[in-house]
């Protein structure tokens, strides 16, 4: 029977401790792919814990690869190199909404990127941006450091761990108003001599950036389980972007097996990188969140991207990158000269409103809310 020591007193939930304590024996090989995995009512006797707890764990790893279920006969381990996962690919519907003739109102409004005015949190963000003028008077007439605030990069780094695991200090975090600002300092980072690719069909607005900084571009086809890196091994490209958690417009949930073959791409050579944007990854209606590849990025080859726009409103411009540490030095070389294009109030308030669990509330709320529409919507057309 497997046991693992979990610390109760953790920052981690006990689920979670438990995933990553058989994510990492998966990974190492210590569990091989096809073993079985112990029933939750045994583990949990074993461990000491609760039976649900198991099964959170065991859910999270099904829903990244690493683990498999079948009816009546359990859990098993997954195969890194031939997991397979069937996806649902979302079509990409253009709904234009109609008028009520008799009222001049939208009867439907489908358009991407809007927030509804009665979900957005308007008591809380008031009430914070009260107390950063009564508390922060004078930090506001203060010039931000290029990388933006240190309090917000702070709270940033500690959502990521908390809501996907990762290892991020502060130093790595650099704000900016909107992923496209923040892509073009990156292309300054990295170098206009590069070759950069990104996924096709994709965010178009993604190669207009390519293309506006002068950079040879290339699109790269999609499979039934995103790029590949089969696909990236016949071109020249040193840089791809690519969404792994929820391509645009597929839908597409990269399997974990793909993202170590991708991540196997960027550490073959000196000067691969990968930038992942997790866009709208925080409104994962079902299962839990995945890990995102920056997470079991061990040679320093992942460029984390993402953005507020989303979760709070898209007059938002808040959006933020995770450089490796082998980059920040050179960010900070090249590009220190630039002011941070986002105000001090707005730092202030959002790194409160992260601190202070109000962005986690807000996101279970909205899952919740996003839910239901779907539902409402999906028995409409039924």
């Amino acid at each position: 029977m497997l046991t693992y020591t979990l610390q109760k007193n953790s920052s981690d939930p006990l689920y979670i401790s438990l995933y990553k304590c058989l994510r990492n024996d998966i990974r190492s090989g210590v569990l091989h792919a096809g073993e079985r995995l112990p029933s939750k009512r045994a583990f949990a006797v074993n461990l000491g814990i609760s039976v649900i707890t198991v099964e959170n764990a065991y859910e999270r790893l099904c829903d990244e690869g690493y683990v498999f279920s079948m009816p009546k006969r359990g859990y098993y381990v997954g195969d890194l190199k031939e997991i397979r996962q069937t996806h649902e690919v979302a079509s990409e519907v253009k709904v234009i909404a109609k008028k009520d003739v008799s009222t001049g109102k939208l009867l439907a409004d489908f358009s991407s990127n809007e927030c509804d005015p009665e979900a957005f949190p308007f008591s809380v963000w008031s009430h914070l941006l009260r107390q950063v003028l009564n508390e922060r008077r004078n930090q506001l007439l203060m010039n931000s450091p290029g990388s933006g605030l240190w309090e917000l990069r702070e709270a940033i780094a500690q959502h990521l761990k908390a809501y996907h695991g990762m290892e991020v200090l502060p130093e790595q975090v650099v704000i900016g108003a909107g992923t496209e600002y923040l892509m073009g300092r990156l292309i300054e980072l990295l170098g206009f001599d590069l070759t950069y690719a990104s996924e096709d069909p994709g965010y178009e607005r993604i190669a207009w950036i390519f293309k506006s900084h002068g950079v040879k571009h290339l699109g790269i086809s999609l499979d039934e389980f995103g790029l590949s890196e089969r696909e990236l091994e016949l071109t020249d490209a040193q840089v791809v972007h690519i969404s792994p958690s929820h391509q645009f417009p597929t839908g597409i949930v990269m399997p974990v097996s793909r993202r170590y073959e991708l991540l196997g791409w960027a550490s073959a050579k000196k000067g691969h990188y990968i930038i992942e944007d997790d866009y709208d990854s925080e409104y994962r209606i079902t299962g839990r969140p995945l890990s995102t590849l920056q997470s079991i990025d061990a040679e320093g080859k992942v460029i984390y991207m993402n953005t507020f726009t989303k979760t709070l409103a898209s007059t938002m411009r808040v959006s933020y990158m995770v450089l490796p540490l082998k980059l920040c030095a050179s960010f900070e070389k090249k590009l220190s000269f630039y002011s941070c294009t986002v105000s001090n109030f707005e730092q202030y308030a959002l790194a409160a409103f992260l601190k202070s669990g109000a962005f986690e509330t807000h996101l279970n709320r909205m899952r919740r809310l996003l839910a239901r529409k779907r539902d409402t919507l999906l028995s409409l057309i039924e």
